[in-house]
């Protein structure tokens, strides 16, 4: 069953809140129209007078991915809150549907406010060009919330267009210990990389705030089940892309000690090739976690970066390849890494940026998130919002610098998205596409939020 909360929001009734509760927590919807009746003859005994739109039944806010469950518990559960129902619903059609209405009805008619079936595809005005597949709009979730089929399904149903399947390897991978995800709070509210906050140590807790200005950790290790699990359960998330929508393949290399670096390179093609062969349209490589030891991102060695993608774009061909970065403070650092890919063709977008590294503590100062090697984490969310704008303006000035038309590139706009106005903003700097993880995870309804703003 779905939880609502049932809240009565108009200032003259604060009598009736002498009374009882603001909020009234539910499992299904007879129970809230039940309560509604208990607070219609309620408000007639205290002399109030107010309507059925006067009151509003709001979806239980647990994101998509639990944070208050194991990575385990979420890849074997999930999702959770109000993508729930759509991605339940759809798996057990097994077969590419149209979105699905949530089951929210009631008495309270719209105020309600289910997640509506979206407008269909060929009836859309304006279409998007996404590395050369066709999108309703150019909005969706990066590589991280989407732990399996289940969730991209979901994601497709609610309205997000492009879906990236969390981060694949070529071997099973663990997670890193629970909790994985904190609520961050930086002290101006933004977090700007190599500020001395990131090195002081940010507050991290366990409470978390409102989808708009929400900011996370992301402590995972980047996990992944084997070639064995993942590659079926891929494939059936690409099957379950509706018109207009795509399955984005995310994938990297997986660095152990005894490994040589032609190795390394040679893990990154054969990963490549299996995310391939599910039917991927557009692969994104990830090389902007810490694959080569703490503190070090793949993307900062450029040359080596060079050196992978291109032997990646030799086993897959025609396929668009994208790379996820992380934030760079110079124009120099993003011209050495187009030098090295785009320039050399083997590399088509830059989806940027991840997260931003920050040393995190609880409210005692001690390390927040348990463990050997985890006094740092990225963060994502409400906080790198000016992180990500500001690098997808670099990104693209550096593209015009060095001439790269257009047709030969494209950049992802990651990072702090939590609203259409967003999404917007980052359109206007020059992305073609943007995403949200964060946002989304909180906010099922941000995809159709942007699908009306755009339309």
């Amino acid at each position: 069953m779905r939880k609502f909360s049932l809240r009565h929001h108009l200032t003259s009734l604060e009598a009736m809140k002498a009374h009882m509760p603001a909020t009234f927590e539910m499992n299904d919807n007879e129970a809230c129209l039940s309560a509604w009746n208990d607070i219609n003859q309620a408000q007639k005994a205290l002399g109030l007078n107010f309507e059925e739109k006067d009151l509003v039944m709001v979806p239980d806010s647990t994101p998509i991915y639990d944070v208050h469950r194991t990575y385990e518990e979420n890849y074997a559960e999930g999702p959770f809150g109000e993508f729930a129902a759509l991605g339940a619903q759809a798996s057990a059609l097994g077969a590419r549907t149209a979105p699905l209405e949530a089951t929210a009805t009631s008495a309270l008619g719209s105020q309600v406010s289910p997640l509506e079936t979206p407008t269909p595809f060929d009836t859309d005005t304006r279409h998007y060009s996404f590395f050369g597949q066709s999108v309703r709009t150019p909005f969706g979730i990066p590589a991280g919330p989407l732990l399996n089929e289940r969730f991209t399904t979901a994601a497709f149903r609610a309205g997000f267009d492009i879906a990236t399947y969390k981060t694949v390897r070529s071997r099973a991978w663990a997670c890193n210990p629970f909790p994985n995800v904190l609520s961050v709070h930086p002290a101006s509210g933004e977090l700007t990389a190599g500020a001395p906050e990131t090195v002081d140590g940010v507050l991290a807790d366990d409470q978390f705030g409102s989808p708009e200005t929400i900011s996370i950790s992301n402590s995972f290790g980047v996990p992944s089940q084997s070639p064995d699990v993942w590659q079926p359960d891929m494939q059936r998330a690409i099957q379950n892309a509706g018109p207009g929508q795509l399955l984005l393949a995310s994938f990297q290399g997986s660095r152990t000690p005894e490994m040589s670096e032609e190795q390394y390179i040679a893990d990154h093609v054969t990963t490549a090739r299996l995310a391939l062969e599910t039917g991927a349209k557009v692969l994104e490589m990830n090389t902007s976690c810490p694959n080569e030891g703490k503190g070090r991102l793949l993307c900062h060695n450029p040359e080596l970066v060079g050196r992978i993608t291109e032997a990646v774009k030799n086993e897959i061909g025609d396929t668009p390849l994208i790379i996820k970065l992380a934030f760079m403070p110079d124009d120099a650092d993003v011209e050495r890494m187009m030098q090295n890919t785009v320039l050399r063709q083997s590399v088509q977008g830059f989806a940027t940026i991840n997260t931003i590294s920050a040393r995190l503590v609880n409210a005692r100062g001690e390390q927040a998130l348990p463990g050997e090697g985890r006094e740092t984490s990225g963060v994502c969310g409400a906080a790198i919002r000016h992180a990500g704008l500001e690098m997808v303006e670099r990104v693209i000035r550096v593209q015009r610098n060095l001439g790269i038309a257009d047709d030969d590139f494209a950049v992802i706009g990651v990072g702090g998205v939590t609203s259409a106005r967003d999404v917007q903003d980052y359109l206007s700097l020059g992305a073609r596409a943007v995403m949200s993880a964060t946002g989304a995870m909180w906010n099922a309804r941000l995809g159709q939020d942007v699908r009306a703003a755009l339309r």
